[in-house]
């Protein structure tokens, strides 16, 4: 009986899929932590839930509620937990990338005072989430699955 070689062994640790979706929920993570550092966010005396009248700019350009950084720290932890799934984290490239696309028609459309902005989002969140989409969309596409990754 011989012995398997290392190109025969399942690898469950490699893959660039799970390191891209590791590393894009980490920063998801970091984000929406640092959108309740008053520090790192101006007019913190302003956040509001959600709605335009939250006027909370994280890093001074990117206007967050409460909700809009839940919705960082649930995508965070969706892009670790994808990490930890082999099947799972190409699928989070590419479901994040299509949210985020669709996040950035909703600021395309959505005047920035209605009330209809609840996430709330600017132009600087708008053009971020359309680079966030595209960027995403295609990772899912790229990346390739790891050795053990089912196919």
């Amino acid at each position: 009986m011989s012995r398997p070689t290392q190109a025969t062994v399942p690898d469950a640790t490699r893959g660039a899929a799970r390191v891209v979706a590791g590393l894009v929920g980490g920063v998801f993570l970091l984000v929406g932590v640092l959108g309740f550092v008053p520090i790192t966010t101006g007019q913190y005396g302003t956040l509001e839930w959600a709605g335009p009248d939250s006027h909370a700019m994280l890093l001074g350009l990117f206007q967050v509620s409460v909700l809009h950084n839940i919705v960082h720290l649930v995508f965070g932890a969706a892009g670790l937990a994808a990490a930890f799934l082999p099947a799972m984290a190409r699928a989070y490239l590419l479901v994040s990338g299509v949210l985020y696309l669709g996040l950035w028609i909703y600021g395309m459309v959505v005047p920035p005072d209605s009330a209809a902005n609840f996430v709330p989002v600017n132009a600087p969140d708008n053009w971020l989430h359309l680079i966030l989409g595209i960027g995403l969309v295609g990772a899912g596409f790229v990346v390739k699955r790891g050795r053990g990754d089912t196919p």
